[in-house]
């Protein structure tokens, strides 16, 4: 009789074990799913919030010499370039105010998954209803103001002025949180310049390098 009994068991628990395989895999590859769902839609969402922001605080008539102070010598050689703090913080600031405003209003709208997307073949992964589900995003976002100079002639030096916006990004789930960054990289404005331009003013003395132009 006991022998029964246990042989009975043993076949309940092997037919739950069989039961729960499956589902423990649902949910393994839906941890995955909505991962890699959801990190796609925050970067999708980042780029199109820091665009919308760039748009807003820039104006249409900003001009190189907005930013950039240059002064020459009594040959027109290039002394110095110097930056204009005042307007460079202002922007860098506002940007970076917008960005993060944008990323928190746009994010509430969560995500949408197909539910066959959790069984984790991808013949199912556009198949059955749409599961709406909301994530909790934890942004930071930072801007600054990156200089490139680039040889584009004799004495003639092409001067381009970037606002580099990097956006750290954490999404709380249930099982994990996902961390990232995204950088976006928008030329402000640039101008040639006649003259020889100081070695100082190039990273490491190569043409083509950056530097940090924001105070």
């Amino acid at each position: 009789m006991k022998k029964r009994t246990r042989r009975r068991l043993f076949i309940l628990l092997l037919a739950l074990l069989l039961l729960l395989l499956p589902l423990l895999r649902v949910l393994y590859n839906g941890t995955s799913v909505l991962k890699s769902i959801a990190e796609a839609t925050m970067r999708s969402i980042t780029t199109e919030a820091v665009n919308d922001a760039v748009y807003y605080t820039l104006s249409d008539n900003l001009r190189y010499e907005d930013l950039v102070s240059i002064s020459r010598g009594e040959k027109g050689e290039i002394l110095s370039i110097t930056s204009n703090s005042l307007q460079i913080n202002r922007i860098a600031r506002d940007t970076a105010y917008m960005s993060q405003k944008n990323l928190n209003e746009m994010s509430r709208e969560g995500i949408s998954i197909p539910l066959g997307a959790f069984s984790g073949i991808e013949l199912f992964a556009g198949m059955g209803p749409v599961v709406h589900l909301k994530i909790i995003p934890i942004s930071n976002v930072e801007c600054r103001f990156v200089s490139s100079f680039e040889s584009v002639g004799v004495n003639q030096t092409k001067h381009s002025i970037y606002l580099e916006i990097v956006s750290d990004i954490s999404i709380i789930m249930m099982r994990e949180t996902s961390n990232f960054a995204s950088t976006t990289e928008v030329l402000i404005c640039e101008s040639v310049l006649v003259g020889e331009v100081p070695k100082v003013y190039f990273s490491s003395d190569v043409f083509g390098g950056k530097y940090d132009l924001t105070p």
